[in-house]
This record gives C-alpha cells, sequence and structure tokens, in this order.
C-alpha cells in the first residue's frame, strides 16, 4: 500500500508539473504573438526570404496557437494561408534589403493545385524583379517540385529523392459499407455529369464521370508540365516519359541527369551556393526571415481608395456547425449575405472582389448569397476571383458577378443540384428490430419518415422539387453570363471544367489570380490608386487561444496529419447529418494525388 501511495503520489506530482510548464510555456508564446503583432520586423541588409514549404496550406491564414507553435518547430500539421504566402513573396520583391529566396521543400500539402499554381506565378513575378531562387530538399514531392521548379537552381539531398509520377483520381465509393449497416441512400438529381451522389448509390464511376474527371487531371496534368518544361528547359514529352519510367525510384544522380534538379548537395553545401549569390564568404551567417516574420515587414503605406477582398472559402452551409479544422472552413450563407450587407453600406468602399474557393454546398444558401451579390452590385463593382475550387454552389454564388477571373487550373461549373435522403429503415427494422406503426390525416403526413423508403409517388414529387431547383440555378447563369438558357444547358449537367476551359464557354471572363482580379474591379469603379482590406476580419488571438483551450482544432490537425488522404472521407460522414439535403456540390472528395 506504502508503494501504491507513493507511485500515486508521484504520479499527481508529475502531472501537476507538467501542467505548470505546459503553462507558463502558454503564457511565453501568448506574450511573443503579442509582441510580434505590435512590432515590425527590422530586415537587415543582405536578408534571404525562407520560404518553408511544409505542412498544409489553406486559401487563408487562420491559425490557431497550436499552429503557430508548430510552424515555430516546422511541424508537418501546421498550417500556413496562401494569402500570407502571396503577401510574403510581394514584399521580400520590393524590399530592397532581401536579395532573394530560399525555397526549403518538405511534406507540403496545398489545398489545390490552383492554390499552388498562384504561389509558383508570384514566385516568377518576384524572379522578374532580378532577384534570385533557390530550392533545397531532402524530398521533393510531386507538388512541392511543381512550385520550386520555378527556382533558379534547384538542389536535392545526394540520396534524396524526387517524386513524379503523374495524376491520378480515386473516388470513394461506400454503397456497400453503408449496406452492412441497413442503410441506403435515396437520390434526386438532376445533370447526368451530377457525380457527388456517386460514392453513396455506385459500386464505380459512371461513364459521364469518368469522362469528366479524364479530361480535368489530363488539363491539370498538361499544365503541370508545361509550366515545369518551361522552367527547367525540358520537353513535355520527356516529363511524360519521366513519369512513365517512374523516376521517383531512380537514384539521385538520374534527376541531375535528367535536368530535374541542377545539384546534388548536402545542406551545408547549399549555404555555400546562397553566399556566393550574396557575394559574402561561404561560411559566413546569412540573414534570414521567415513566413511569421514577414507579417511584420512593412509594406508600403495605404493611399488611394478602398477595393475589398472578400474571402470565401470552404463548404457552403446554412448554419456553422462545431469544427474548427482547416479542413471543414464553411461559407455560412447567412453570415455571408450580412458581411456582404455590410461592405455594400460602406461608402469607402469602392469595389468588391470576391474570393471563392468552394466545391459547393447547400443550395439554399447558395441561392440566398446570389442575391446578395446582386444586391452588392447596384451600388458598387463586384468582380470573383476563383481559387482551386468554384464550383456548383460555389458558381452559384459567383455566377452574377459583373467580371470572373479563375486560374487556368481552377475547377469550376457543375452547374447541377441534387437532393440526398439517408434511408435508415434496414438499419432500424431489421438489423435493430425496431417496430413501427402509423396513424395519419393526409397521405404524405408521413413523408420523410424512418420507418420506410419514399414510395414511387413521393420520389416524383422530389424530383420535380429538384427539377425546379436546377431551373432556377440554370436561370442565374444565364442572366448573370448573359448567355441563352439553352446555351448554358449545353455546359452545364453538373460537368466540371478546368478554368482554361470555362473561359472558352463563357462562364469565366478571364484567366488570372487575385490580383488580376483586384486589378479589374479599381477599373470598374474607375479608380487609379487604391489598396485592399482583406474581409471578413480574421479571429484574433485571445479567439484563437480560446479554440485552442477547447482542443478541437489542435486535434482536428492531427487527426487530418495521420489519416492523410482519408480524412476527408472521414469528416463527410462525420458531419452528413448536417448537412442540407438539398445540394449543389460537387463530390465530397475528389481525390486527385
Amino acid at each position: 500500500m506504502k508503494d501504491f501511495l507513493k507511485y500515486m503520489s508521484a504520479t499527481v506530482v508529475g502531472i501537476f508539473v507538467f501542467f505548470i510548464i505546459t503553462g507558463a510555456l502558454m503564457v511565453m508564446s501568448i506574450i511573443g504573438m503579442v509582441a510580434s503583432e505590435s512590432s515590425a520586423t527590422d530586415v537587415s541588409d543582405n536578408t534571404v526570404f525562407v520560404l518553408s514549404l511544409n505542412g498544409m496550406m489553406q486559401e487563408r491564414s487562420e491559425r490557431s496557437l497550436f499552429d503557430e507553435v508548430s510552424s515555430m518547430n516546422n511541424d508537418a500539421t501546421s498550417t500556413i494561408g496562401l494569402d500570407e504566402v502571396l503577401e510574403a513573396i510581394d514584399k521580400a520583391k520590393h524590399n530592397d534589403k532581401i536579395k532573394g529566396i530560399y525555397i526549403e521543400a518538405g511534406m507540403f500539402a496545398p489545398d489545390s493545385y490552383a492554390s499552388a499554381q498562384a504561389m509558383r506565378n508570384a514566385l516568377a513575378d518576384f524572379k522578374k524583379s532580378g532577384k534570385w531562387i533557390v530550392a533545397y530538399a531532402d524530398t521533393y514531392t510531386q507538388g512541392t517540385y511543381y512550385i520550386a521548379s520555378v527556382a533558379n537552381k534547384v538542389y536535392l539531398n545526394p540520396y534524396g529523392q524526387l517524386d513524379w509520377h503523374g495524376l491520378a483520381a480515386q473516388p470513394l465509393f461506400v454503397k456497400d459499407v453503408m449496406a452492412k449497416f441497413g442503410v441506403k441512400m435515396q437520390v434526386a438529381k438532376v445533370g447526368a455529369y451530377k457525380s457527388a451522389t456517386e460514392m453513396f448509390t455506385e459500386e464505380k464511376m459512371s461513364d459521364a464521370n469518368r469522362e469528366q474527371i479524364t479530361a480535368y487531371i489530363n488539363g491539370l496534368w498538361q499544365n503541370i508540365c508545361k509550366e515545369v518544361g518551361a522552367s527547367r528547359n525540358i520537353s513535355v514529352d520527356k516529363l511524360n516519359a519521366y513519369a512513365d519510367r517512374f523516376i521517383t525510384l531512380s537514384a539521385a544522380k538520374d534527376y541531375v541527369a535528367s535536368g530535374l534538379v541542377d545539384q546534388l548537395l548536402y545542406t551545408d553545401q547549399v549555404k555555400a551556393e546562397v553566399n556566393k549569390l550574396l557575394k559574402a564568404e561561404a561560411d559566413e551567417d546569412i540573414n534570414t526571415v521567415y513566413l511569421a516574420d514577414m507579417a511584420n515587414v512593412k509594406a508600403p503605406k495605404k493611399e488611394g481608395e478602398e477595393i475589398a477582398v472578400y474571402y470565401a472559402y470552404g463548404d457552403i452551409v446554412d448554419v456553422a456547425s462545431g469544427s474548427m479544422s482547416s479542413y471543414s472552413h464553411q461559407i455560412v450563407g447567412k453570415d455571408v449575405c450580412a458581411d456582404l450587407k455590410q461592405l455594400m453600406d460602406d461608402d469607402d468602399v469602392k469595389a468588391v472582389v470576391i474570393r471563392v474557393n468552394s466545391g459547393g454546398g447547400s443550395a439554399y444558401a447558395s441561392e440566398q448569397m446570389w442575391h446578395a451579390v446582386e444586391m452588392l452590385k447596384k451600388k458598387k463593382p463586384v468582380v470573383v476571383s476563383m481559387g482551386g475550387l468554384a464550383a456548383s454552389g460555389g458558381y452559384y454564388m459567383s455566377c452574377g458577378a459583373q467580371w470572373i477571373v479563375a486560374e487556368p487550373t481552377t475547377l469550376t461549373g457543375s452547374i447541377g443540384i441534387f437532393g440526398m435522403f439517408p434511408d435508415f429503415s434496414g438499419l432500424l427494422t431489421e438489423k435493430l428490430g425496431v417496430k413501427f406503426d402509423e396513424v395519419k390525416t393526409n397521405k404524405f403526413a408521413g413523408f420523410g419518415s424512418m420507418s420506410r423508403p419514399f414510395n414511387e409517388e413521393e420520389m416524383s414529387y422530389l424530383t420535380s422539387y429538384i427539377s425546379r431547383g436546377y431551373e432556377l440555378f440554370r436561370q442565374r447563369v444565364a442572366t448573370g453570363r448573359k448567355m441563352k438558357v439553352e446555351d448554358v444547358e449545353q455546359v452545364a449537367q453538373g460537368r466540371v471544367w478546368l478554368g482554361q476551359d470555362a473561359v472558352k464557354l463563357k462562364l469565366v471572363d478571364e484567366l488570372g489570380g487575385l490580383d488580376k482580379a483586384v486589378a479589374k474591379a479599381a477599373s470598374l469603379a474607375k479608380v487609379k490608386d487604391y489598396y485592399t482590406s482583406a474581409y471578413p476580419g480574421k479571429t484574433d488571438w485571445t479567439e484563437s487561444l480560446f479554440n485552442t483551450l477547447s482542443g478541437q482544432s489542435y486535434i482536428d490537425s492531427k487527426l487530418q496529419a495521420v489519416l492523410g488522404d482519408s480524412y476527408g472521407c472521414f469528416m463527410m460522414m462525420k458531419d452528413i447529418s448536417h448537412r442540407n439535403a438539398i445540394q449543389a456540390r460537387i463530390p465530397f472528395d475528389l481525390n486527385i494525388k
């Protein structure tokens, strides 16, 4: 008993000490964050901006306290925002004390190839200023190599690896899994290419879905090969040949021979190469700034008129759910409508750019946001900038804008709608033995009962309801894009298009990034001097601390890191009961590798 009490006391003391130390570290981190937010970073002469491609990237940075600590430790579960990366590259371009960028490539997961393309384009623009970029990695993933290949010099560890294998899409199908539990999905949809429901109702891709997936992953790959080929002076045919012979598993020296990398070096040897570019001694310490530092580097003073950039990314929902993970960031319809109303009434804002990155969601919320855009553009110009996804509900909310700008690799269109209703009667009656009885006053009083699936007449009413929703969506597109309804129908049917194809089909006006959209908005507003302000306001550090202490965001980020490609499916199954049954969205998980 004495030993038990001794060990128990030691355990309690240990836990107590752990919490004291953890609390002290958190307080120190908070003090450091507050101090860093209130002070500008002083950049020394002959400085290098170190861009660490590690962890995950989403449309906008909204990092928790744990994300901040993770980024300091170069943790693979840290999350960075495309917005902060683009801003940092632009600051580095205009800061005379920053001479170049050192890309430190690791296990990096951008939310889409369009986001990776936007980052790559910003780096290419940086080079046009006459400054240099050097990239180094122990291992390049295909995504990080696509970005890093823009560098003047690409280096690799002598025993490192470069992944180059092409693209594959592997949709998931859970119909048989659900059947084991006595659950099946009842679906009413419009659009031969509207494939989001297939994972619940089929065992493989439909011919129409296979056709559209083949088209857009081939288009993505062609863009990747074309840009990498231009940077590395390698033909597209050779790049495809390297993928076909799975150069990923070749010896490191073969990457040099093939022209994919310039030289095999260890980390200390790369330092000497960077110092050559800085015209310094080989072993001299290098002045560096990191992404977190760049947030506090002074930018040119804001002058002129204000152009608002409103970020709308994630699933489109009617009401926010409790999840706080980066995966499940949401576009809450009623909140967006209220925010756009405020921007409409703000006389200081001369134009609005809505940055959309969404595969869609609630058809009702999409319609409400379409209306909000219509009201907004009556008072000031509205331009949409499309990120990785602006499809289905994401396109619905965008189609009324005066001008639409998309990346060549943006996935857009998917003009279609569906209703999906789970039937739990098999689980309840056959698996669990639950019995139901019924008394009703009218023929359809029991509609939607858990005791049975829809009957034929009920499904016909649902199908008519869904069809009216599709006709409304199609009409919104026709009005916004100044097209005939029959012409919209030719490119609708739920089909997903790459941005480079959508511009030819008049679904998009121009190819480019957020900068082009902002410039167009300023032109429409007839203002020459302007600056941008981001909306909605970011969560401050106190709210971030509250979210962190709840544990959910930290747990979700760890789950995302551990589950990898399966995380999206996990979150979809977790949240499916909270989704609006009537959806305008692309497949829940594109699963492009």
